[in-house]
């Protein structure tokens, strides 16, 4: 991985770790299963200063961190109480060690699935399911609520007793400390396929997963805590993902005395319509703050006096004939204005005419740059994806989620479900770096997957999105490779959208222009936020 990457565990990976730990370094899991219970706990005592705390426990090793916990609270002076899902006997090897390790039996629940399978059937007076009764009576004035239900390995839809549970502790008003993963989130994805526990804190172990920065796993992780547990030096490295840091900014070459600004490299925008002529503007406008040594813009003819009045800095150029917009019969001269580029952009602004469309599906596959695609270039390739694929330059897509679902030919709620991966499918299909915009934005490649996580809530203003690609094409230009660029014009354009809000003085009250002002604040390594 990466250098400029810190690493992201998936179930795969962790148990990679643990195996080795045990198997390999000779550790005791029972001494790992210890460590994490005791995170937990002290998590617990910081959260609230005094009980009940209620522990809800699954069977697999999840709970054994749970009854850990619930056994150091009661050392510490709480009255923990233990909620048992399954029968104990169901309770996995070191979970069960740890469950006679309690000084008092747990009060767990009277209900054995089948129980629970026949008062569902028939109907219960407590509820439809008699152990979410006995649940949500339990959980009733808790200080807090552990979540060990399920842990790091799983995957798909919660059933019976854990929906009834899941609900309950959502319900009760207590703060909620997960371990390892809000129970209902899948590590490696983000996925969340059902019920799922709204974690106030989630307590990791030994490393952050993958699920806890996309999205929608992200919004039920809360703040997230990462734990040491014992795992010894030298473990295997996480692969799955990683977040970016700031260390990507440093990959970007410098100015020196014998730069010009054809070394820093020619970046081309094409796109504007009628009404729309502002994306194309910030597009460029970012595109030499941040370092590209030259812009030009191609844009319709007869709005062209438009940008030569409005952008002193960036050189303009007027395509076709068709009254404003980029038409049909345009394409030659807008692949000669892409001929001397370093990198391009294509989209911001086009219009979603269906002759602009056809011209961007035309030019696009033949452009000899390296290409971001944004805004209505990539509405141009709604499931055309493949047609992509040939080109013989990178290229970067840059979608929102509704934008990559018109691009696989689904709805946007299919992409918000599936963040991941949505952007590495639209990434194979056209062979391209994916970037998936939002407060998790995800860049990949199909195999390398980077995820941001600067939180830049001032972004959410039009226009952001237009700043952001012509940032990407200035690193393009620059020099530096298609993913690495992607990661590091993400990362900045963060940062750049923190250090407008801080100048402001009110997220809600930043507009791209003061993104693109921020631009070298944001482009600046030293002192980052991670």
């Amino acid at each position: 991985m990466e250098a400029w990457l810190r690493g992201l565990y998936d179930a795969e990976g962790m148990r990679s770790v643990d195996r080795w730990a045990i198997d390999e370094r000779g550790v005791d899991s029972l001494e790992l299963m210890e460590n994490a219970g005791r995170a937990v706990a002290e998590a617990v005592a910081r959260l609230v200063p005094q009980g009940p705390v209620r522990v809800v426990c699954g069977k697999g090793n999840n709970a054994g961190d749970g009854l850990v916990a619930a056994r150091l609270l009661r050392e510490m002076g709480f009255d923990a109480e233990v909620l048992l899902l399954w029968p104990a006997g169901e309770l996995s090897e070191d979970a069960g060690a740890n469950l006679k390790r309690l000084e008092d039996a747990p009060r767990g629940v009277r209900s054995s699935p089948a129980d629970v399978q026949k008062t569902a059937n028939a109907g219960g007076g407590d509820g439809v399911f008699a152990v979410g009764g006995d649940v949500v009576r339990r959980l009733v004035g808790s200080g807090a609520v552990v979540d060990a239900i399920f842990g790091t390995g799983f995957s798909g839809a919660p059933r019976e007793p854990a929906v009834a549970a899941i609900a309950a502790m959502n319900g009760c008003g207590a703060p909620i400390v997960a371990c390892d993963l809000a129970s209902g989130v899948d590590a490696a994805s983000g996925e969340v396929a059902g019920a799922v526990v709204g974690a106030d804190v989630t307590v990791t172990f030994h490393g952050a997963k993958v699920g806890q920065y996309v999205a929608p796993g992200k919004w039920a992780t809360g703040e997230l805590v990462v734990a040491p547990i014992g795992i010894p030096p030298g473990e295997p490295a996480p692969t799955a993902a990683g977040v970016i840091k700031s260390a990507v900014l440093d990959l970007a070459p410098r100015r020196g005395a014998r730069s010009t600004k054809f070394s820093s490299g020619q970046v081309t925008i094409a796109g504007g319509c009628r009404g729309l002529t502002g994306a194309v503007r910030m597009s460029s406008t970012a595109a030499i703050r941040a370092g590209a040594g030259y812009a030009t813009v191609a844009v319709p003819a007869d709005l062209e006096p438009i940008f030569e009045a409005a952008e002193v800095e960036v050189m303009s150029k007027g395509i076709g004939d068709t009254p404003g917009r980029l038409g049909a019969g345009a394409a030659a001269e807008l692949l000669a204005a892409f001929e001397r580029a370093a990198a391009g952009v294509l989209g911001p602004g086009l219009g979603r005419e269906e002759d602009s469309l056809a011209l961007a599906r035309e030019v696009a596959p033949r452009i000899g740059a390296p290409l971001v695609i944004d805004a209505d270039g990539l509405n141009a390739f709604a499931g055309a994806l493949d047609r992509l694929a040939g080109r013989g330059a990178p290229t970067v897509l840059t979608p929102h989620a509704g934008e990559l679902g018109r691009l696989l030919e689904r709805d946007s709620s299919a992409i918000a479900e599936h963040r991941l991966g949505a952007a590495r499918e639209a990434a194979v299909h056209s062979d391209a770096v994916v970037v998936l915009k939002g407060d998790d934005t995800i860049v990949t490649d199909g195999e390398r997957v980077a995820v941001n996580a600067v939180a830049a809530p001032a972004l959410a203003t039009a226009g952001s999105g237009d700043v952001l690609s012509g940032i990407t094409a200035a690193l393009l230009a620059r020099g530096l490779e298609p993913f690495a660029a992607a990661c590091a014009a993400v990362i900045a354009h963060a940062r750049a959208g923190q250090e407008a809000a801080r100048r402001v003085g009110l997220a809600e009250s930043v507009i791209a222009t003061d993104v693109i002002a921020a631009i070298p604040a944001g482009l600046r390594s030293a002192g980052s936020v991670e």
